[in-house]
This record gives structure tokens, C-alpha cells and sequence, in this order.
């Protein structure tokens, strides 16, 4: 089974999202707005995903895919930030980051390419 890069950054960046949102029940102040720190993170891994994916379908770099995913990532952590507290800052921007790394880095290496239909050629 093979998906298309978008797909994949999707499926990749919504587990990490999760995976990140659920990070923050091991810091005992976050317990009061935890379904906030759950939905925003998973709502961040998707669509950084599903955006570095189509980056990586357009340009085929393994360089460009990574760091694309860096700075989109970058870019919705920066909003989630604006909205939590600016204290967090490296506690949001720096999983952040890696999401996008991981997920750039997976959509290039294992992303099949979407097919052209042969109208549009």
C-alpha cells in the first residue's frame, strides 16, 4: 500500500499531533485545559501535514520537504503560541519543529507521487 504525499502527511502529522497533545498530561499544570492542548496540537499535525505533502508532491528535494515542514510547522506553532502563553514558547515551538522535520523527511522518503490524469497532460 502506497499513498500520495499529502495523504501521508496527513496520516503522519495527525499521529504526531496526537502523540503531542497526549505529551501534555505528564505536566500536571496543563490538566485543566488538556482537551484544548489535545485538540489544537492534533489540529496543527494535520494541517502541517497535509500542506508540507503537497510541498514535498511539488518540489522533489529531500532538503526543500524539510525544511518546508520546519517552517510551516514553525509557522502554526507560532499561532497556537499567540494564543496560549508566550512562557510555553519552547514548549510548543520546539515539537513543533521536529513534527515538521519528521514529517517532511517522511513524505519525500516514502510519498508516492500523485498520478496526472492523461487529459490534463
Amino acid at each position: 500500500m502506497s499513498l500520495t504525499k499529502p495523504i501521508l502527511g496527513l496520516a503522519v502529522g495527525g499521529t504526531l499531533g496526537l502523540l503531542d497533545g497526549l505529551s501534555g498530561f505528564l505536566e500536571p499544570y496543563l490538566a485543566p485545559v488538556m482537551s484544548s492542548v489535545i485538540t489544537f496540537s492534533l489540529l496543527k499535525g494535520v494541517v502541517s501535514g497535509v500542506a508540507i505533502g503537497y510541498v514535498s508532491q511539488r518540489f522533489h528535494s529531500m532538503l526543500v520537504g524539510i525544511l518546508a515542514g520546519i517552517g510551516i510547522a514553525a509557522a502554526l506553532s507560532l499561532l497556537v503560541i499567540l494564543r496560549a502563553k508566550m512562557a510555553l514558547f519552547w514548549d510548543i515551538m520546539l515539537p513543533g519543529m521536529l513534527l515538521g522535520v519528521v514529517v517532511g523527511f517522511t513524505t519525500q522518503k516514502f510519498g508516492k507521487q500523485a498520478e496526472v490524469p492523461r487529459a490534463a497532460r
